[in-house]
């Protein structure tokens, strides 16, 4: 496990897939919880966030991957 996470590509992609997708999983279970003041929120701005980076960062890992495991 080590060796994957210091491949740059899949650092990348994880970050990118913590930051695009977090704030979405946060108000999800926020609001599931009771936390969030709405029971029902329509996050749109958070869910177009998650949407167009969710992707780009799975791309990442899994070009990381295979790049460390063709190197090893």
């Amino acid at each position: 496990m080590s060796r994957y996470l210091k491949s740059t590509l899949v650092r990348v992609g994880l970050v990118m897939f913590l930051v695009g997708s977090g704030p979405l999983l946060f108000i999800i279970i926020a609001a599931d919880v009771g936390l969030w003041p709405d029971p029902n929120p329509n996050p749109v701005g958070f869910g177009i966030l998650a949407g167009l980076t969710f992707w780009p960062s799975l791309i990442c890992i899994v070009i990381g991957v295979v790049r460390v495991r063709r190197a090893a």
